[in-house]
């Protein structure tokens, strides 16, 4: 029974939401190193220009993907966050076939099998993005 208990709480752990405070409670050491009015940005999980990144990560998590450049030699970074959209549609498979080592009804027989039905494919997608420049946040963008 106790593994089934600590399974569960697990299972129900991993799937609880990740908000600004929880980040916020894991590293409350990046938070206090913020200054105030960044602070308040955080909690509310809104960001602002010249943030910096541990601001951002405070405030909306960790990027999926990191890319790095430069302009006007001047680092550049971008960071992307994604979602997964469902897109639903119909399959249908089927096939005819013998199998068995004594011929085509042999031993083992013959087979068919042909399926119809609905399928749920999740399709990632880019649902954020936030540009820093010399580390700070220059801009960003999301999905509404």
């Amino acid at each position: 029974m106790f593994l089934a208990s600590l399974a569960v709480a697990v299972i129900a752990a991993s799937c609880a939401p990740v908000t600004p405070q929880t980040r916020i409670q894991r590293a409350p050491d990046v938070y206090e190193a913020l200054p105030a009015d960044q602070q308040a940005l955080v909690q509310r999980g809104e960001l602002a220009r010249g943030m910096s990144r541990d601001a951002v990560w405070l405030a909306w998590g960790a990027p999926a993907q990191r890319f790095e450049g430069a302009r006007d030699a001047r680092s550049t970074e971008r960071w992307d966050y994604t979602g997964t959209q469902p897109v639903y549609h119909t399959t249908f498979a089927g096939g005819y076939g013998r199998y068995g080592p004594y011929g085509p009804y042999g031993r083992y027989g013959a087979y068919s099998a042909f399926a119809f039905g609905p399928e749920i494919a999740y399709i990632p997608y880019r649902r954020a993005s936030v540009w820093f420049l010399d580390g700070r946040v220059e801009a960003w963008e999301r999905v509404r």
